[in-house]
């Protein structure tokens, strides 16, 4: 890979930190609000929808963590 290509993969990787770090703060946010729920809002539709939105964000989570992966590996 070229200097000018591998320089494109470190500003993408940087704006990918950067994007894993705002949803990572999201996620932590979503699940403190589901944990301080009182038990009974948490088995509601409403606690439900929470902790969906909590998994689906941990599932972008390691979808930025594998992404990450790649392009250090197309680096080489």
């Amino acid at each position: 890979m070229n200097a000018q290509r591998r320089k494109a993969i470190e500003e993408v990787l940087n704006e990918l930190a950067d994007l894993r770090s705002r949803v990572d703060a999201i996620h932590g946010e979503e699940e403190d609000a589901y944990d301080n729920m009182p038990e009974g809002l948490k088995a509601s539709e409403r606690g439900q929808a929470s902790e969906a939105a909590a998994s689906a964000l941990d599932d972008a989570l390691t979808a930025f963590d594998e992404i990450e992966s790649s392009l250090n590996e197309a680096m080489g």
